[in-house]
Parts: structure tokens; sequence; C-alpha cells
């Protein structure tokens, strides 16, 4: 749940308002509740921590471009199956291995080694969306069996944006982990989850496998969804 490390060592500034907003948001989940507007005043102020909505966006350098390369995969498994896309990724030694070895590397090759805080956003965020994408499917046979149209492409590309920026806040995983219980904790990291869901969108005009996402027009597509997301957050306040 959440990232696998936290932002806290910031102060003052807009540090202030974000940490008030995440204790008073954490003291209501403690004592029963957990009001869908403190978890959106929480997001709204994590945004000036990143410098403002235009801010966040240029800074998320890791999430781009894993979101792009993750469209070209998802783009090429919906127009030739996921053996042509591995292919085409320069991943074909992968084709007829079983899911561990396959996501393992996918995972690599979409978002790197998880290097910083952003890069590590990222990388958690590829691991949600493929566990997702792959589901039970364990052999080969089951992996390749996975199907994407056009649809499932946006939506999946929606589901890593959805997690990257939750999982880009600051405080917010030390602030859940302190809470002694674990389903209000999760029920909260379900409610922010589901707030950033409804602020990111992929607009992908015509057919996603016509796009070319490691070049500017994907960059394009992930950069507006990035703004837009984050202008709608910041907006929450």
């Amino acid at each position: 749940m959440g990232t696998s490390t936290d932002r806290t060592s910031g102060s003052g500034g807009a540090w202030t308002g974000l940490k008030h907003a995440a204790t008073a948001y954490t003291r209501d989940i403690s004592s029963g509740s957990a009001p869908r507007q403190r978890a959106a005043m929480v997001l709204a102020r994590h945004v000036p921590v990143l410098g403002g909505a235009g801010g966040a966006a240029s800074g998320a350098g890791a999430g781009r471009t894993a979101a792009q390369r993750l469209g070209g995969l998802l783009a090429g498994v919906a127009s030739g199956g996921l053996g042509q896309a591995l292919h085409q990724a320069g991943l074909g030694d992968l084709v007829g291995r079983d899911r561990y070895e396959v996501v393992d590397e996918l995972v690599t090759s979409l978002a790197g080694a998880g290097g910083d805080l952003d890069a590590q956003a990222a990388r958690d965020a590829v691991c949600d969306v493929l566990e997702e994408f792959f589901a039970e499917a364990d052999s080969w046979e089951e992996l390749e069996a996975a199907a994407a149209n056009r649809n499932d492409v946006e939506r999946l590309l929606e589901l890593f944006l959805t997690h990257y920026i939750y999982n880009r806040v600051p405080v917010v995983a030390e602030r859940l982990g302190s809470i002694n219980d674990p389903e209000a904790a999760r029920r909260a990291d379900r409610q922010m989850r589901q707030i950033i869901e409804d602020c990111v969108a992929i607009k992908v005009q015509g057919d996603p496998w016509r796009v070319d996402w490691s070049g500017p027009p994907g960059r394009q597509i992930v950069d507006s969804a990035l703004q837009l997301a984050y202008t709608a957050l910041e907006e929450l306040a």
C-alpha cells in the first residue's frame, strides 16, 4: 500500500499545509471516519510541494517515460499479441517464459531499476498494472492469451498514472502506516486512489497502435494527461 519510500523530509512553506492536512486526515481515520473532503485536501496540498501543477507534471520524468513505454507495449499487444509486442520492444527472448520471468523483465524494461523516488513510484505503478493485466495467468500460454483492445490501452494507462501520481504524494505512506486499524488504512488508501483516478484521463485520437508512443505523439498524450490530472488535483483545495 502506497509508496515503498516516502517523502517526509521537507518543512515550511507548502510542506506545512500538506502535513497539517495529512495529520487531520489521519486523525479522522483513527477516530472511525474518513471524509472524502479531507482526503481531497491532502491531495490538493501535495501539488504545491511538487512545484504546482506545472512543476509536478514537468518533473514526472520517470512516469512519463514509463507511460510511453507501457503505451507502446499495450498497443503492440492489442494489434498483434504479446509475443509480437515483446519482439517489437526488443524483448523477444522472453517469449515462452513464465509469468515471473516475463513480468520481472518487463517491469525493469518499462520503468527502470527504481533508482530514486520518482523512478520507484513509476516502477511500483508498472507492477500494479501488469498484475492486473495478466490477472491469474501463469504459464506462457496463459500470458499470451491476455488480450487488449483500444479501451484496455487507455484504461491501463489511466490506471498506471493513477498509481504513479499516488505513489509520488509525500507523507501519506508514513501517515497511513501509523494507523493501528489496517482495514481503516486500506479504506483510506482506496479513497485517495479513487479521487486521483477521477482526475486522470488518457485521450488517444484514433487507434492506439497507430500512435508513435516513443516519439512526440506519445509524449504529448502523456504530458497532457499529467498536466490535466495535477491541475484538477490542485483545484480540489
